[in-house]
C-alpha cells in the first residue's frame, strides 16, 4: 500500500496526477511478433494459448522488451480471450486467422459456460507469471496487468472471431438488450475476479483493453462499454484504494470525456485518431492521459515518425502523460524503430 500512496516510479507518478520529470513510455503489444527473440520462443512454446499459460515462457517474453529498450513498464504476456477460455467457451488461435471461438449468442449458450469462481484456478498459470515477473523485474518497472473490457470480449464470444463491426455482438444487444446484458455481466464479475488475482500477484497497475467501444451507438456505449466498467473500477478502487486503473476504450471519440469521468479510471488510453490538443483540454484536466503515436510511424521510422512524437510530447508533456501508441505495435515494425522512439521520448526534456 505504501508504494500507492507515495508512488516512487515513474509511470505511477504519472497515474498519480504529477507532471514528471521525464516522460514515462512502454508500448502497447511491446512483447510480439516483431521481436526475433519472441519469435523464437513463440516457435519452441507450441500454441499461442500454451505459450500465454507456461508462466517461464511467458515471463521471458514480457522481459524480452525491458532488456532491449529499457521502458518504464513491462505489461503481462497474456491475451483478453484467456477468460472465455477459463469459462469454457472453447478458443483457439489459428495461424492466419487469428481467435476462433465456439459462438454464443443466446441464453442456452450462457447457461453451458462454467462458473465465475471457477475463473482464477483456471488461469492459475497466468498469476503464476505475475509473480515471477514482479520478482524478475528490474526495481524502477512498473509491472502492469490487463484483461479485455467486457463489451470488446463479448463481441468475440459472440461473433466467434474478431469482426470489422462487431455485428454479432450487436445484433444480439439491439435485439434482446436483457439477454445480452446477462453475458456482460459475467464478464463484469469475471473481469473483477481476473484482475484482482494479478493484483494479489503483483501488477502495480491494471489496463483495461476496451477495443471495439467504438463500434457502439451512444446509448449502447454508455450502456454496454461504460457502466460494466465504472463496475470494474468501482470494485477494483473498493479492494484495493489507490490501485490505478487504465482503461482504453478505443474510437470513443467524443464519448471519452464523460467515460472517463464516469468510470474513475486514472489514466485514460488515447486512439490515434484523438486530438492531443483537444485531450489536453478535455481529458488531462481529470488525469493522466496515455498515447497516441500511430503505429504505422513506429514502422516508418525516421524525421515524420519524431517529429509526431514531439508534437504529442509538446502539447501533453506539461501534464501527467504516459507516452504510448494508439494502438498495438505491428508485426512489420523494425526493432530499430523502436529504439529510435524510446530514445527520443525519453531525451525530450533533456
Amino acid at each position: 500500500m505504501s508504494d500507492r500512496t507515495a508512488p516512487q516510479k515513474l509511470l505511477l507518478k504519472a497515474l498519480a496526477g504529477e507532471k514528471t520529470a521525464s516522460i514515462p513510455i512502454w508500448l502497447m503489444r511491446q512483447a510480439g511478433r516483431y521481436l526475433p527473440e519472441y519469435r523464437k520462443v513463440r516457435a519452441d512454446a507450441g500454441s499461442f494459448l500454451d505459450l500465454c499459460y507456461n508462466p517461464r515462457l511467458a515471463e521471458e517474453v514480457t522481459l524480452q522488451p525491458i532488456r532491449r529498450y529499457g521502458f518504464d513498464a513491462a505489461i503481462l504476456f497474456s491475451d483478453i480471450l484467456v477468460v472465455p477460455d477459463a469459462l469454457g467457451q472453447k478458443v483457439a488461435f489459428k495461424e492466419g486467422e487469428g481467435p476462433v471461438l465456439e459462438p454464443i449468442t443466446d441464453a442456452a449458450g450462457l447457461a453451458a459456460l462454467g462458473p465465475v469462481s471457477g475463473v482464477t484456478k483456471a488461469l492459475a498459470p497466468v498469476y503464476e507469471t505475475v509473480s515471477r515477473l514482479k520478482a524478475s523485474l528490474p526495481s524502477d518497472v512498473t509491472l502492469i496487468g490487463f484483461a479485455g473490457a467486457p463489451w470488446t470480449v463479448a463481441t468475440y464470444m459472440a461473433g466467434g472471431r474478431g469482426s470489422p463491426d462487431q455485428a454479432a455482438a450487436k445484433l444480439w444487444a439491439f435485439r434482446d438488450p436483457m439477454g445480452f446484458k446477462d453475458l456482460i455481466d459475467i464478464l463484469v464479475e469475471a473481469t473483477i475476479e481476473h484482475l484482482s488475482a494479478q493484483v494479489d500477484a503483483g501488477a502495480e497497475v491494471v489496463q483495461i483493453f476496451d477495443t471495439w467501444a467504438g463500434s457502439l451507438p451512444e446509448l449502447s456505449f454508455e450502456r454496454f462499454a461504460l457502466k460494466p466498467v465504472q463496475q470494474i473500477c468501482d470494485a477494483l478502487h473498493e479492494r484495493y484504494p489507490g490501485l490505478p486503473v487504465i482503461a482504453f476504450p478505443r474510437g470513443a471519440g467524443g464519448m471519452a470525456e464523460r467515460y472517463f469521468k464516469v468510470t474513475g479510471a486514472n489514466g485514460l488510453g488515447l486512439d490515434t485518431g484523438v486530438s492531443p490538443a483537444w485531450a489536453k483540454q478535455h481529458l488531462q484536466p481529470q488525469g493522466c492521459v496515455q498515447g497516441n503515436l500511430d503505429p504505422l510511424l513506429l514502422v516508418a521510422g525516421g524525421h515524420e515518425m519524431r517529429g509526431q512524437a514531439s508534437y504529442i510530447l509538446s502539447v501533453l508533456g506539461e501534464g501527467p502523460f504516459i507516452f504510448n501508441l494508439g494502438h498495438g505495435i505491428v508485426p512489420q515494425t523494425p526493432p530499430e524503430h523502436v529504439a529510435e522512439l524510446v530514445k527520443h521520448v525519453k531525451g525530450w526534456r533533456s
